[in-house]
Formats: structure tokens, sequence, C-alpha cells
């Protein structure tokens, strides 16, 4: 079709129904207008707010009331040009359903994470294989900070992934940070039969009690507020070392609430100590794997 086909066939189009005309009109002015108003009001947010993550949620909020404000005044423009096409409107509507399955299911993800509010900009989540920080949340998408993967102890890759809404639900879910802010982590200290390990129990024990009490604190006010929303029940939360034995040796394993963001941190300062402490010891060796040939 040469393009004074297609001149003529608009044209043919636009006599039929007179009202087109106005309501394209009427559309373009609504977008231009919506997206002016929201663009004064982004500037001036971010000149009279500070906080990044606070003027982040002000853009978001003001995108998703624009959005839906531009729809529904959009819809009231041609809702009476459609009246005729009912039937051509469902027909439409159906064959939009099944080719457009994902981008559905992800906004009615999208919907979803802003109702029931499994992760917020700013937690810790796992969904799937995928483990970050939330970024960035989307009508289609949101988006992680990596976290794991090749880096060890929870520390960020740099690696911004894209995960579609409608992952919420199919995959698994796991919010690290969410009500209750602290995770356990096991740190474990391998001895040698020989070692007195009595005394090394309680040298660990001193050792987490004194780098982990503030942690304990914290974590009894969180208790007791997630409690109100969830069934948890935790009867220890102080830091414990537990004992068993390995084939190279006594296993001693400090059991401690943490911080996801600084589980790295608080090992490497336990650990510190551990050395330091050990070392003062005669009777008290690290242990490894070793081999005995006897003759």
């Amino acid at each position: 079709m040469d393009l004074e086909s297609l001149n003529q066939e608009f044209s043919t189009f636009i006599e039929q129904f007179p009202s087109i005309s106005y309501q394209i009109a009427a559309t373009i002015i609504v977008i231009l207008g919506l997206w002016l108003i929201r663009l004064i009001a982004v500037r001036i947010i971010n000149k009279k707010i500070d906080d990044e993550k606070l003027q982040y949620k002000w853009r978001k909020n003001l995108t998703y009331v624009s959005g839906f404000l531009g729809l529904f005044i959009i819809g009231s423009i041609w809702s009476d040009g459609f009246k005729s096409f009912s039937t051509f409107l469902g027909l439409l509507s159906a064959g939009l359903a099944i080719a457009l399955k994902d981008p559905v299911s992800d906004f009615a993800g999208w919907a979803f994470i802003l109702w029931r509010k499994p992760f917020e900009v700013g937690d810790r989540i796992q969904i799937g294989d995928v483990k970050g920080d939330v970024i960035d949340v989307r009508l289609f998408k949101f988006t992680v900070l990596e976290i794991g993967n090749w880096v060890h102890a929870d520390q960020s890759t740099g690696r911004v992934v894209h995960v579609s809404n409608h992952k919420v639900f199919t995959d698994s879910l796991a919010n690290y940070t969410s009500d209750f802010e602290f995770i356990w982590n096991e740190i474990q200290v391998l001895i040698t039969f020989e070692s007195d390990w009595k005394k090394a129990k309680k040298i660990l024990q001193e050792i987490a009690d004194k780098h982990l009490k503030d942690f304990v604190n914290e974590a009894e006010r969180q208790v007791k507020r997630a409690t109100k929303s969830y069934l948890i029940h935790y009867r220890y939360l102080t830091p414990i070392v537990y004992t068993d034995v390995l084939d190279s040796g006594v296993n001693l394993t400090i059991r401690h609430l943490t911080n996801p963001r600084t589980r790295r941190k608080v090992s490497q300062a336990i650990w510190e100590d551990i050395l330091d402490r050990f070392d003062e010891h005669d009777n008290i060796d690290l242990a490894y794997p070793t081999m005995r040939i006897e003759r």
C-alpha cells in the first residue's frame, strides 16, 4: 500500500468517526500536561528534599499517580467512541491477554509487590538463584544489585540484575531484612584432638559475647515487633558455641546473630580475636586435614 492510499484510508476513517480528531488531540494534550506536571513536581522535590531514598520514593509515587490518572482521563475521553465497538474491544482484549501473557503477569506481580510488600527498595532478597539488594521496582521488572555468586560472604559483585515481576508468583522469595533484620551465622573453628577443647570453647564463648552483645539487644526488640506479623519464636538469641567431632579434630561452632550486610566484617573481627587468643595458649592448636603413614 503506497502513501497516497494510506492517507485516503485515514481520511475515510476520520469521516466515519468525526469525533476521532478531537479525541486524539485531547489525548495528546492530557499526556503532555501530565508529563509537564510530573516534571515540575520532581524538580521541586529534588530541591526541597535531600534524602536520596525519599526522593526516589516520591518520584516513583508521582509516576504511578500520573500513570493511573492519565489512564482514567484518556479512558473517559475515548469511552463514547468505543461504545459501538464493544464486541470488537472484547475480542481485542482476549487476543491481547493471550499474546501479552508475560507482560500481564508482570503487571499483576507489580501490583502484588506494591500491595502485599514482600520486599521494598533497599531490602536484601533472594528470588530463585538471584541474590541482592533491591534498587528499583518498575511496572514489568524490579532490579537488584547482586551479591554473592563468585564473591564470598554476601558482598556485592557490582552487577545489576533485572528480574521479571511475575517471578514473585513462580519462584521462592527470601527477604533478609524485612521485619527481622538479622540472620543466623556460624563460624567453625577446628582444633586438634590433643588441644584443651574445654578451654578453647570457653575462649570462643567470651569472644562471641564480646563482639555480638549489641546484636542481641537489637534482635530482641525486633523479634517482639516481628511477632505481630509472623509466628516467630526464638528461645535463645545469645551466641552459643556447639561441639562436635570431625575426622581431623574437635569442631567448635559459634552460632550467632548478625546483620546480613556486615556478616563478613563481624566474622573477620571474631577470627582475628580467635587467632590472638589461641596464640597465647600452647595447649590449643588449630587443626587441618592430615594423613599419617605408619611403617
